[in-house]
């Protein structure tokens, strides 16, 4: 019994409970002072009178109703808010009982619905329980939405975007992507408005969702998470360009992420001033892990491999002849 009550204690202080509970307590005992406490009548009745009263369709609304439509709404909405957070995160505890059905984006996508469907019914309970009647709003509701949807245009659209992200396979969470700006990192979180990337530098960007739907995005990991990697290298024109070609596939081949299908390839690219240039190409299967690794991991066995066979890397270099000038 103790270990109930602790519990209960708890969880009335949890911020988010705490105050729904205020405003649903602060809401319901200031309607009953103004319905039972006498001195509070002329108050009442003031609120009731005709001259603060409008009329919509033929329906009389005193002041009186709006400040209790207020008061009411208030209260549920914040209610509304708690059971919302509530269930939220029972859904997030999904992924403990099988992570691989219920990933990110699955428990995303379940949260979302979850969300709009708790809303729209918690909207209609409490309409239904104000008695408001929806008929004789509609008008001035549908003037509120046009109002709402010009100044709120932004926002809205991000909201849809995200809606629509969710539901598109196009980008998913722990996806690594690139934006129009340069900004590369992989997607952590698709948020109701606006998604959170985590480049490789640390750093958090926060992205409108509609960026992420109107503008050109590099997925790398869409349908794989392999990546090809580029190496240029200069040997001097006295190397034997066929050991060359085979050193640097051999230290391409033995690094243990390198992809045996397709397998590296050596291209010869260009007789250049002072050197003669090979392109490498090849592939990892883990690009999630990182790029530069093995980059900079073949490169260092490249140049190790050019020292023991004498194949030099040679640096540009320029004959200067002066002449003296014969007076």
């Amino acid at each position: 019994m103790k270990t109930f009550f602790r519990k209960l204690v708890l969880a009335i202080f949890i911020p988010r409970l705490f105050l729904a509970i205020s405003i649903l307590i602060f809401s319901l005992l200031l309607l009953f002072s103004l319905d039972n406490l006498s001195f509070l009548q002329p108050v009442k009745n003031f609120l009731n009178s005709e001259t603060l009263s409008i009329n919509i369709n033929e329906e009389s609304y005193s002041a009186y109703d709006g400040l209790r439509f207020i008061l009411l709404s208030t209260a549920f909405f914040s209610v509304t808010g708690f059971v919302i957070d509530l269930a939220d995160k029972g859904i997030n505890k999904l992924s403990q009982l099988n992570s691989s059905i219920f990933n990110s984006n699955t428990i995303n996508r379940i949260s979302l619905i979850s969300k709009i469907f708790l809303f729209v019914l918690f909207i209609i309970i409490g309409l239904n329980i104000l008695g408001v009647d929806l008929s004789s709003l509609a008008f001035l509701t549908s003037a509120l939405v046009v109002g709402i949807g010009f100044g709120l245009q932004k926002i809205i659209s991000n909201y849809v975007s995200g809606i629509i992200l969710l539901f598109d396979n196009t980008i998913e969470n722990e996806d690594i992507i690139q934006l129009n700006d340069g900004t590369l990192g992989t997607l952590k979180n698709t948020g109701q408005r606006n998604s959170r990337i985590r480049t490789f530098d640390g750093k958090e960007v926060m992205v409108p969702n509609e960026d992420l739907i109107t503008s050109k995005v590099i997925n790398y990991t869409h349908s794989d998470t392999d990546s090809r990697i580029e190496i240029n290298i200069g040997v001097a024109y006295s190397s034997d360009l066929e050991l060359v070609k085979e050193l640097i596939l051999e230290a391409a081949l033995e690094h243990p992420r390198t992809l045996k299908d397709p397998k590296p390839n050596c291209f010869l690219r260009e007789f250049a001033d002072s050197s003669v240039n090979f392109l490498l190409h090849f592939w990892i299967g883990d690009v999630d892990e990182g790029r530069f690794g093995p980059q900079s991991e073949v490169m260092f066995d490249i140049w190790n491999k050019f020292k023991e066979n004498d194949i030099e890397i040679p640096f540009p270099q320029r004959d200067i002849n002066i002449k003296e000038h014969i007076k």
